[in-house]
């Protein structure tokens, strides 16, 4: 099995890790509760360009691995934008306004922008590494109210002017990381009073993350009906999900895990910034350097304080991939007509790695979802053992 180094960022010691991890935290007599929110669904319909996105049948891969059926969710169409975060983005942004100008968490998006439009003083604050900010500042856009994105110093300009298109504030944080861009944010909130609307959590700020996180469960109970739908009513009994902050997976390990505590969760991430397996192999919430990837909607050092105890109890296996395997996926989704980018594709490349690992044991009659959370984008091309060479782009998979 591979492996690759990672260091933690208190101490500065570096290890050597094994690229798949079986969770020894994983807590099989939990009893998991499940929270619908029916207000969620809802209120996501009042939104422009609302619908369903696609579920992908990959019958080769089924046959490959020998899986009864593996699908693929497909989020890069998700309200007009190329990524699933609008869902958390929307939703935690309407509630965090809301409770700014003490309205009720029910009042409908038209009633909600009528403070707004007459004087209302909000100015959202947040930081991204792409994805999130855009959905953050789409949904500031459409309320009225101004927003500021702190980003790292490795974000490409492409990526920042898809922010200001939205008509965001960005501000770089000059040789700063992910989690710089977060100590940036505190900062701007605690000076101007500005309102943070974050996906990630620590101690004294949850409630905004948490709302992140149930906005989720609107694509959840969305694959699960489309899943029933082409399996004569067998629900999925293995999930695939990458991994930033990790407040995606929180959604996910939580709505499969109440479905069927059985039901397996496998998480991946790159192996330049796997905060999550790292922490599941300390036993704790550890901080671990990055550096550059493909994935870098993935490329975060330190993991949600209120995901972390549910992705370790629920949690059944960890994984890291490469920039070359999320590439080498992303290839192989777009020959199946399936628009991806490298943070989707990774959930292929660790399906694979588990499968040839024969970590699953008898799965003939398994029901797999991977979660492609993002459309494709322009990267540059990971080439073994060389430099850079190329920047990859389809246009057939926009």
């Amino acid at each position: 099995m591979s492996t690759y180094a990672v260091t933690h960022l208190d101490t500065g010691k570096t290890f050597t890790r094994r690229t798949l991890f079986v969770n020894p935290h994983h807590d099989v007599s939990k009893i998991w509760q499940s929270d619908v929110n029916p207000a969620v669904e809802a209120f996501h319909r009042q939104l422009p360009d609302y619908g369903e996105t696609q579920l992908h049948s990959l019958p080769e891969v089924a046959a490959e691995l020998g899986f009864a059926h593996v699908f693929v969710k497909d989020e890069s169409t998700r309200f007009g934008l190329p990524s699933f975060k609008i869902l958390g983005a929307s939703w935690a942004v309407h509630r965090a306004v809301c409770q700014r100008l003490n309205l009720p968490s029910s009042t409908s998006l038209a009633h909600l922008q009528e403070p707004l439009k007459h004087g209302a003083d909000v100015r959202l604050v947040t930081c991204t590494d792409g994805n999130w900010g855009r959905a953050c500042a789409r949904m500031a856009k459409q309320l009225g109210v101004a927003i500021t994105i702190y980003v790292p110093a490795f974000m490409v300009d492409y990526t920042q002017n898809l922010l200001q298109s939205e008509g965001a504030e960005v501000r770089v944080v000059a040789n700063g990381t992910y989690d710089d861009a977060i100590a940036a944010v505190k900062r701007d909130a605690e000076s101007t009073g500005a309102l943070m609307v974050m996906d990630t959590s620590w101690e004294g700020y949850e409630e905004v993350p948490g709302w992140v996180t149930e906005g989720y469960s609107t694509m959840l109970h969305e694959t699960d009906r489309q899943v029933a739908a082409l399996t004569s009513g067998r629900p999925p009994n293995l999930v695939v999900g990458s991994v930033g902050v990790g407040s995606w997976m929180h959604a996910v390990t939580s709505h499969y895990k109440a479905l069927n505590p059985g039901n397996k969760v496998v998480t991946v991430e790159p192996d330049t910034a796997a905060c999550l397996k790292e922490s599941l192999h300390t036993g704790q919430l550890t901080s671990v350097n990055t550096s550059d990837t493909i994935m870098c909607g993935m490329n975060c050092g330190t993991p949600s304080a209120i995901a972390w105890p549910v992705l370790k109890d629920g949690v059944d296996m960890a994984v890291t991939v490469t920039d070359r395997e999320s590439h080498e996926s992303v290839k192989y989704l777009h020959s199946q007509g399936v628009n991806t980018g490298p943070c989707g594709a990774a959930t292929l490349a660790a399906l694979r790695r588990v499968c040839a690992n024969d970590m699953l044991g008898q799965r003939k009659e398994d029901v797999v979802v991977l979660f492609s959370t993002e459309g494709m984008r322009e990267y540059d091309v990971p080439v073994l053992s060389a430099p850079i060479v190329s920047t990859y782009s389809d246009k057939s998979a926009r």
